[in-house]
C-alpha cells in the first residue's frame, strides 16, 4: 500500500476542521458512553477474568477484582456525569449493608 499525499487547496489544514456549531470538538467526540463502548470494556473484563484464571488465579479472587473493578468504573461514570443523587444512593446502601443494616 502506497502513502501518496493527497492533494488539497491552498490555505487549507490538513486536520479536522472545526464543526459549524461553534464548539471545539468534532462531531462524534462528545464523550457520551455509548453500546460500542459498553461491548469493548465488556470484552476486556472477560479477557482479563479468563487470563487471570488461566494463569492459575483462584475463581473468587478473579471476581472479586473485575467486581472491584466495574464498582470503580460505575462510580466514575456517575460521578462525571453529574449523578449526586444517584452516588448517594449507592454509598448509602453500601455503608447500610457494611453495617448490617
Amino acid at each position: 500500500m502506497s502513502h501518496l499525499p493527497l492533494p488539497r487547496a491552498a490555505g487549507t489544514c490538513a486536520c479536522v476542521a472545526a464543526p459549524p456549531d461553534g464548539t471545539d470538538e468534532p462531531d462524534g467526540a462528545d464523550g457520551r458512553f455509548g453500546p460500542t463502548h459498553a461491548l469493548i470494556l465488556l470484552i476486556a473484563f472477560l479477557a482479563l477474568g479468563c487470563t487471570l484464571f488461566l494463569a492459575g488465579t483462584e475463581l473468587s479472587t478473579v471476581l472479586a477484582l473485575l467486581g472491584g473493578c466495574g464498582a470503580i468504573g460505575a462510580a466514575t461514570l456517575t460521578a462525571a456525569r453529574g449523578g449526586r443523587r444517584l452516588m448517594t444512593v449507592l454509598v448509602e446502601t453500601a455503608v447500610r449493608s457494611g453495617a448490617g443494616k
